[in-house]
């Protein structure tokens, strides 16, 4: 992060940091679609591949935007450095290629996206990485299973979950990793550095799939690690230099038009994602509602101790069956029907046969995601026509 932000605070560093200027001087950042460039001399390209010199060689592994994108980033989750990635799902699994090798062991929570867990199981599996998967947020489950293993290296959590909103002791689970050597990853994806800040609370790094609330408006994809600089711009940087899963100019000058509006949104989507909440859990049709800053939730005082506000996402579970949760859905007429959440647009959708319908019977049971699970990303819309939409089905039931 660069020195000069160091005093400024985080609305200011969303609009403010990681900004460089060409020589036209221009306002707004700069977007360079360029695939490669241009360097004075021999000598200077040689310098430049070899690292001797600094400058910007090719966009797989280097590139004006997407470097703003990645320290403005950086600066406000208060991380040292970050690299991007093409998605969320590339910032996971170049983490795990990059600091996993054969017999080591991840421990993750069971609650994370379901992509998530193919990654750490099958696919890590294949080059002997063995895993585990804790369906709890018992601190004492969480201790048995990190120290369990002699070669646990790394430990990754979603804060507040995918869809059960369930919300874990950073600081406890951080002071465990320590203790055995293990990297602790914190997907901040839901909350982002305006809600909560993990490496403030004690992990390693944070994980981001940038399509979602740091774009806002669900336009690009991206991903991200933020961390140290050892980590982000040795470790995973010459993993990602080799294998390619880069974040394109265009999608990272995107991102950074989105962080400016960041912290704004967030406290919108958290003003409605409880006054929506709170109208769910009064609704006789709705068996439970999941969401951190409702004070029926279990963890709700360490959310509130955590967490600036309680995000966009709750789940909640219909009386009724999967075809109860179906009609639910399929009568909102504002809300759109996909998979995808963090736009200002309200989402819904099914957990059990949708985002989480590759994991497997025993697994969705063992998350808490029944066939009566509805989850919504709660956007920008007036909250009383997100009630009258969600009424619509709900009173029918």
């Amino acid at each position: 992060m660069n020195d000069k932000h160091n005093d400024l605070r985080p609305d200011t560093l969303a609009i403010r940091a990681g900004g460089m200027r060409t020589s036209f001087n221009e306002h707004s950042e700069a977007l360079f679609p360029t695939v490669s460039f241009v360097h004075e001399s021999a000598e200077m390209a040689a310098k430049r591949f070899t690292g001797e010199e600094p400058g910007y060689i090719y966009s797989r592994f280097t590139n004006p935007t997407v470097d703003m994108f990645e320290q403005r980033l950086a600066a406000m989750e208060g991380g040292e450095a970050c690299i991007a990635t093409s998605t969320g799902m590339a910032a996971i699994t170049n983490l795990a290629m990059s600091v996993c090798a054969s017999g080591d062991h991840i421990v993750t929570s069971g609650s994370v996206f379901g992509s998530t867990l193919n990654v750490f199981g099958p696919i890590m599996g294949k080059f002997g990485v063995t895993h585990e998967v804790v369906n709890s947020t018992s601190l004492d489950d969480w201790q048995r299973a990190i120290s369990a293993h002699p070669k646990t290296k790394l430990v990754f959590l979603e804060s507040p979950s995918n869809p059960m909103a369930e919300v874990f002791d950073i600081a406890a689970i951080a002071a465990m990793c320590k203790k055995v050597g293990a990297l602790f990853a914190v997907d901040n994806c839901f909350c982002t550095p305006v809600l909560q800040k993990p490496l403030a609370l004690g992990a390693d790094c944070i994980i981001h799939s940038a399509s979602k609330h740091l774009d806002g408006q669900g336009r690009v994809m991206g991903g991200a690690i933020v961390g140290s600089k050892q980590l982000c711009k040795e470790t995973v940087y010459n993993f990602l230099r080799t294998t390619g899963a880069t974040l394109a100019p265009f999608n990272a000058w995107v991102l950074l038009k989105g962080l400016e509006t960041l912290p704004i949104r967030m406290r919108a989507h958290s003003e409605n994602g409880l006054a929506l909440a709170h109208w769910l859990a009064a609704h006789p049709r709705v068996a439970k509602v999941n969401y951190p800053f409702l004070p029926s939730h279990s963890q709700h005082a360490l959310a509130k101790r955590q967490q600036s506000g309680g995000g966009a996402v709750l789940s909640f579970e219909v009386r009724g069956d999967k075809r109860a949760a179906w009609q639910v859905i399929d009568h909102t007429k504002v809300m759109s029907i996909t998979g995808n959440l963090g736009d200002v647009k309200t989402t819904i959708t099914h957990p059990a046969s949708t985002t989480h319908s590759r994991m497997t019977q025993a697994a969705r049971d063992a998350a808490g995601i029944g066939e009566s699970l509805i989850r919504v990303a709660v956007g920008l819309e007036d909250i009383s026509d997100l009630q009258a939409d969600l009424a619509r089905g709900l009173d029918q039931l």
